[in-house]
Order: structure tokens, then sequence, then C-alpha cells
């Protein structure tokens, strides 16, 4: 006898469509377009300065050379700012200058520097140059862009002076009379991105140097102190440094003893 015909599978009922969220049947309308607000769509063209292209070609050519790498601290301000509150007339009296925070920064890299001599050193070509005195670049503000002047055997510096130097050069910067000398040279670099808000950043070296600090803006932050947590001022502290010279115990190190020289200033006074 002839096999029975196989039979059709029964075909598939359409699927439901979903309900309307308003509650009628049919297709949902269509949205009229929002208004889009009109206006002039313009682009202006200006050349770049010559110092901005400087600077642009030498940060390009700083991560194209440099294995940078970046370690991180945090540094409780709590001491240094006690300090300048109770010092800072007194301080202005003496020396006939403001006390700021950049001084205690710039003086405890300068002590660091001399304690780690890799940070301060450069490589030249198959050499490897160690300076023993410390030139600090400082980043600050000018009409023309980001300029960074040199202050100049740090190591020898006491707070007054550097903020006497620091005044003078930012004065200049103002003025737009920055010359090329007074930013030649450099063996570190500490940039205070804190003046504008910044939390937390990863400064680019300032070639042919090997190392940068990056201070931060200081907002008060909850830590643990001796078992309890309170609100303390704390700045993030930034280290850039070129891998290819400077190992990371010696990075770590170096950021370290700046923080625990800013800590408890008592240590630039005591040399330890």
């Amino acid at each position: 006898a002839p096999a029975p015909a196989a039979s059709k599978p029964a075909a598939k009922a359409p699927a439901a469509k979903p309900p309307r969220a308003d509650g009628e049947v049919g297709p949902i309308p269509a949205q009229a377009a929002p208004d889009v607000p009109t206006g002039a769509r313009t682009e202006r063209r200006v050349k770049m300065t010559r110092m901005r292209a400087r600077i642009a070609d030498r940060l390009k050519d700083s991560q194209n050379t440099a294995a940078m790498l970046t370690t991180f601290q945090e540094c409780d301000m709590s001491s240094l700012i006690s300090m300048r509150n109770e010092y800072k007339e007194a301080f202005a009296k003496t020396h006939d200058v403001k006390l700021g925070f950049m001084s205690a920064f710039i003086k405890a890299s300068a002590t660091a520097l001399m304690e780690i001599p890799a940070v301060n050193a450069v490589i030249d070509g198959g050499d490897i140059v160690y300076r023993d005195y410390v030139d600090i670049s400082v980043a600050v503000s000018s009409p023309r862009g980001l300029v960074v002047p040199v202050l100049r055997n740090v190591e020898g510096m006491g707070f007054a002076q550097i903020e006497k130097t620091l005044g003078h050069l930012a004065v200049k910067a103002r003025n737009d009379d920055i010359s090329l000398e007074d930013m030649a040279g450099g063996t570190f670099t500490v940039s205070n991105g804190g003046v504008f808000g910044s939390m937390l950043g990863t400064p680019i070296i300032n070639p042919p140097q090997s190392a940068i600090l990056g201070m931060h803006a200081t907002k008060q932050r909850a830590v643990v102190v001796d078992g309890e947590i309170v609100a303390r001022p704390v700045m993030y502290l930034a280290l850039t440094y070129d891998h290819r010279l400077i190992d990371g115990r010696e990075a770590v190190t170096f950021l370290c003893s700046v923080r625990d020289k800013v800590e408890d200033p008592r240590r630039l006074i005591l040399g330890v």
C-alpha cells in the first residue's frame, strides 16, 4: 500500500503587536521633528604662534622618546597649611614676600632630587648624565600660553628666596617678558594644575628632563588616622618619569620623600 503523505506543519499565527502606550489600536503616528536651534555656524582659522607650535613639537617628541610612567601619592596638607597660617604674616614682614605652598613643594623636590640622583639625571646618547645641582622648571601661565621658567640652584635656596624668585618670574610671565634664557635648562619640572581645580592628572615630561611632579587641588577627604575616620585636606601628587632611566623603586622613593617633607615641613629644616 502506498505510504501516507506527510502532513504539513500548521502555519504559525502572526505575533501579536504590543499594545500602544496610549491604549489605541493601529500604527503609532509619526512624531514631528523637534525644533533645532538655528544660528551662525562659523569657523575661524588662526595661525599657531611660534611658541605654541614649539610646545606642541616638544611635547610630542617627549611622548615619542621617553618610556613615560606615572606613579601617585596622596599628601595630607594639614601641617603645611597650619604652618603657613601661623607664620605667613611674620614671613611677609621679615622677607617682604608672601608665603605660598609652591615654595614647600619646590624645596621638598630639590632635597629629594639630591637624595635620589637618578630622578635628576638625563640620558644623553649612550650615557647617563648625573647633575649635582638642581634647576627646577615651574609651569606658569602667560599671554602666549604655558611657559616654564627655571629656578636655578634650588638646592641652596630657602623658602624666602624661592618665593621671591617665583614672584619675579611670574610677573615677567604675566607681562609677556619671559626670555628664552629664563626657560633654558632645567633638570626637573613642577606643574601645579591645582590652581585650575584639577583633581588628578598625568603630566608629560618636559624634555630633555627625566621626570615631572604634578600638583593638584587640595580637597577635604575622608582618611583614617589612628583608627578613626577624619576629614583632612588632601592633595594628590603625580610623578611622571622616564622608565628608561628611572626604576619604579627610585620613582616611588622620590615621591614618598616629597610627600613626607610636605606633610611634616620640619624635615626640610632638619634635613631628614
